[in-house]
Order: structure tokens, then sequence, then C-alpha cells
């Protein structure tokens, strides 16, 4: 039995971290930089809820805005020097595009491309350049009931009331259509990552107009992505209080737009192929989302509203796109419609999602975070985390503090575990001469042990129990290190600069001495090798598995876990190595304890 009990212990530690391993090195593997290709003509997709409108009209086409003719590339520089006006924050730098009045430019200012903070913002919105590829905007606008009603779309050229948009100076921007419609479109926004837009249209024609509202966000070109099923990537919603992610569309949520069911002709307009899905919500959001960031719209939650998230290909380029549109408004002459949406473009602080979700009755904001299935462990584990680090400036110290924490919840039971596993150790004198008296005699052994067991109050199978009421700590820290922003590029002390990464150092260069950059798989840190290091005093407290064979095999787990501990973030690293330190002062304790009685 002590014998299954070790081989199940070896199999168990051994799957998870090698599943572990292959979750890293499908997520942490550097992204390549964007490549830009020649230009392409673009086709238009339809606006949202209608089909396409009789030529002649200027209806929006929010998937796709005309491109310039092929050949005529268009670069960044050449696409911001247009008509701008910009957007200054303390979180936020960019612009909005009066051609169109696109929310197409935007960079991070709080978060940098790597540790170093001389490194790039991180750039979250782009304008169409070049083939298009890469880009990735939020519009508005409305929707006409007719084909004589004319409104603006990806061409209008908008005048602005000022020329910098900041958390105290809105802009609005006017348009009119030379038919008696004036429209105009009102932004705000905050000092964090939520912009306010006002669309409105007053009718001083002489006959009544009907418009549909709408909003949507798109993406041109798939994005780089890590690519696996415990991070979600590409569309997201809560719709009718119920979130769509990985049940919509699976791991790569980008080819499966491509490949889902195709939208009716309603949907899409005639010749037109959209493959994805359309919902009717009340209230809710719905956009994209990355790994630490993410572009939502979220619409009146107050009013129901028809959401899609779909794929088309236009001019050979694949465009993404969700978007929600309202129910038709109409204004007789004199008369005016408005209607008021948002936009969350930025970083994804649980924090301040929930600060949205209460300011604006937005329900279940929190979830464009992809705590995972398990979130009812994984999300008050991070509560619980940034409750500790309110109190202490590093995040690193406060897993130490977490796994006390863990380790005092769990005491009772990892407490007779241990003493169990020092009586088992105490044993294996006894044990081996009950294997030497019946070693021909397996079923008479196996019964003498159990009398053995018995008698001595001794449990075999209880040294599993630490490791098994672990494991879903384990998994959903790992979880937390990696898909939470406030961990991206935590430091601890030294030379660990981000919690969410491995260690940057390696035992065969001598951490940094030596100038030679060793191959990936010669990464071994210092924090791996205390890890291994304390995994193998932890053994060393452990009853010796009377199995030669078994027993080899686990004088070479450390050196093993070592390797593979390499590969993980270094504060999940540091928990593990700090709970085992935590396991060998309660296990020497005890063994002590039990020495004294006897």
């Amino acid at each position: 039995m002590n014998d299954n009990r070790n081989t199940i212990i070896a199999i168990v530690i051994s799957a998870i971290i090698l599943i572990g391993w292959q979750l890293y090195e499908a997520r942490f593997a550097p992204p390549p930089p964007p490549v830009q290709e020649t230009q392409a003509p673009a086709a238009s997709v339809p606006a949202p809820g209608s089909a396409p409108v009789a030529t002649g009209t200027a209806a929006p086409a929010p998937a796709a805005a005309p491109a310039p003719a092929p050949g005529a590339a268009v670069s960044l520089d050449a696409a911001l020097a247009a008509p701008r006006v910009k957007i200054e924050t303390p979180s936020l730098d960019g612009s909005i595009a009066l051609k169109g009045a696109r929310l197409d430019n935007l960079t991070l200012t709080k978060y940098r491309e790597e540790v170093d903070p001389k490194s790039p913002p991180i750039t979250l919105l782009s304008p169409p350049i070049g083939d298009g590829k890469g880009a990735y905007f939020a519009e508005s606008g409305w929707v006409p009931a007719g084909s004589d009603i004319v409104v603006p779309n990806s061409d209008t050229l908008w005048t602005a009331s000022g020329d910098k948009l900041t958390p105290t100076t809105p802009v609005t921007l006017t348009w009119d259509n030379g038919a008696g419609l004036v429209f105009k479109r009102v932004y705000e926004v905050d000092s964090d990552y939520m912009f306010t837009i006002t669309d409105s249209m007053a009718n001083g024609s002489d006959k009544p107009v009907t418009l549909k509202p709408f909003a949507d966000i798109s993406r041109w070109g798939e994005p780089v992505l890590l690519n696996y099923s415990i991070l979600h990537e590409g569309p997201v919603g809560v719709l009718d209080g119920t979130l769509v992610d990985k049940g919509l569309f699976g791991s790569n949520m980008y080819k499966q737009m491509r490949t889902s069911d195709p939208l009716p002709e309603s949907e899409c307009g005639p010749s037109i192929k959209c493959n994805g899905r359309e919902k009717d919500s009340h209230g809710g959001w719905l956009g994209f989302t990355d790994k630490y960031w993410a572009a939502v719209l979220v619409p009146d939650q107050s009013q129901t509203v028809h959401t899609r998230m779909f794929w088309n290909n236009a001019g050979g380029i694949d465009r993404y796109q969700t978007d929600w549109s309202g129910a038709a408004q109409a204004a007789a002459p004199g008369a005016s419609v408005s209607v008021t949406s948002h936009v969350f473009a930025g970083a994804k602080v649980l924090a301040l999602l929930d600060a949205y979700s209460q300011k604006l009755n937005i329900d279940k904001f929190h979830l464009m975070i992809d705590f995972g299935l398990f979130r009812i462990i994984t999300l008050p584990l991070f509560e619980f985390l940034r409750f500790i680090h309110a109190h202490i400036a590093n995040f690193g110290l406060a897993i130490l503090i977490f796994t006390v924490c863990v380790r005092v919840v769990f005491f009772p039971i990892a407490n007779r575990s241990y003493q169990s596993m020092a009586k088992m150790k105490k044993l294996q004198p006894e044990i081996k001469k009950l294997q030497a008296r019946f070693a021909d005699d397996r079923s008479k052994l196996n019964q003498e042990m159990m009398a053995l067991y018995k008698r001595e109050k001794a449990n075999p199978v209880s040294g599993c129990l630490p490791l098994v009421i672990q494991i879903p700590v384990f998994f959903a820290l790992y979880k937390v290190l990696f898909v939470t922003i406030e961990m991206r590029q935590a430091p601890f002390w030294g030379w660990i600069k981000d919690l969410s990464a491995p260690d940057p150092t390696t035992i065969f260069n001598l951490f940094g001495l030596i100038p030679w950059d060793p191959p990936l798989f010669l990464h071994i840190g210092a924090w791996p090798l205390i890890y291994g290091l304390t995994m193998f005093l932890q053994q060393k407290l452990n009853p010796t598995p009377p199995d030669p064979v078994q027993a080899r095999m686990f004088t070479l787990l450390p050196f093993v876990f070592t390797f593979l501990f390499a590969k993980f973030p270094a504060g999940l690293v540091i928990y593990w190595s700090w709970s085992n330190c935590l396991s060998i002062g309660q296990q020497w304790l005890i063994s002590r304890r039990l020495n004294r009685a006897r």
C-alpha cells in the first residue's frame, strides 16, 4: 500500500508539472511582430442589423472602411497626420479621426511592452494602414430606415468643437448632410479607460426621419495569439446575463469564428458571407479581449439591443466584428433623437471593472478577466491577495503571507498527515523485517503490514493529503499569475522584476557572471534551484520507499522538477518553495516530538 501511495503521488505531481510546463510554453513565447503587406482593395460589410443600402446612399460600413486604391499604401504617420482630435488623459494617449469619427488610435501610457520603463507603451487601437491588417477600432452612428436618407459614414469629414479630448474637456463632432439633418457626436472620457459617446440627430427637414443607432468594434486580420484553452482571447461579452466566451467559439476564437455557422441574409446582406452569431440582449456588453487588454462596447443598460459577433472576408482580409444595434427612433420635423453608449478600451484592472460595473450598472463586467471555469476559487484567491497587497506594497511578499494563511487553514489536515508520515518513517525497520519474513507470501505480507499500521495508528495514504488539498490552490494561483494585470511586471526582491514571468537567471552562466546566454532549456534560475533543494530536504523527512527502484526514482524527482519549474512564473515557484519550507519545519517539529515521546 505504501508503494502504491508513493507511485500515485509521483504520477500526480509529474502530470501536474508536465501539463503546466506545456501551458507555459504555449503562452510565454514572444509573439512575432505584425507583418505589413501591400495594399489591397476593400469591400464593405453591412452596418449592424441592416442589409446593404441602395446605391447612392451614405450608409455606414463599420467593419470595413473604404481603403486607398491599390498600390497607394498609407503609412501610420500619414494616417495620424490626417485631421484628428487628440486624446490626452492620465491613462491614455491617442486620437480620434475626424474622417469617419473613429476611435482608432490609442496607447496605454501606464503600461509598457517590457519591464524596462523606457520601452514603448502598449498600443491598443490602430487605424487601417497599408492593406489594413492590424486595424483595430471602434465607431458608432446611425443606420437609415430608407434609401433616401443620407447618414454619416466612414468617409464623412466631421467638424470638431476642439482639438483635444481630456477628462475635463469633452469634444463635439458635427456634420450636416445638406438635406436638413444635422448629426452630432459628443465624446467624453474619464481619467481611466471609459469613453462616453452620445450620438444625436436634429431633423430640420420637412418630413419625419427614422434611424437605428449602432456601435461596433472591428479587428482586421487575426492578431498574434498565445493560443491555449486556459486563456480566452477574442470576442467576449455578457449577453442577457450569460458569459459568452469559450462556449461560443473554442480556444482559437478567431479561427472558430471563420468556421462557425453562416449568419442569415438579413444579417449579412445578399452575396455577402458572414459567419458568427447574433442575439438579442437586454443591456450587457461585448467586444474583444486579449490577455491583459480589452476593447468593449457597453450599450444603454436599460435597453434591449441586437448583438452580433461575426467574421467576414473583404478584400482578402479576415475581418472580425462585434456590434450592437438599437431600436428604431423616429424624429418628426423639428425634433431630434439621441442615444448614449460607452466604450471601454484599456487594461483589465479588476478594481476598475468593479467600479464601472457599479457606476454604470453593467452586468458581470469583471468577467472580462478570464478567471476560468473555477472562478469560484480563483476570484476569491485573487481578492485575498489584493487585500494583503493593499497593506504590503509587494505582491511577492503578499504571496508569502498568502502561503502562510493557506498553511494555517489546512494545518489540522496537514498536521495529522505529517504525524502519520513520521510514524511511517519510524516503522521502516519493522516493515523491512516483514518483507524479509513474508517475501514469498504477498497476501500474508499485506495482512501483517495492515495490522502493523492499525496497531501503531499510522495511515499509509495520509501523505497524499497535503498535496491533494493544495492542487486547487496551485492551479488557481497559476491562473491569477497568468491572467491578472496586477501581477504583470510586478516585482519581488532582487532579480525578480516580474512575478508573472519565469526566473530570468540561470545557473549555467553563474547567474550572469559569465557573458553567455544558454539555450532556453538550460535556463535554470535561482528560485527553481531553491525549490529543488526544498523538495530534496522534504524527501529526507519522508519515509523511504521500500522498493529500491522506486527509491531511486524519488531521489531523481527534485532534479527533474527543478528543470520543469524553471518554466513556471516566478511567483508560483516562490509560493511552492516557501510552502515546502513551511512543510519542512512542520515535519521536523513533529518528528522531533515523536522521538522525544519514544
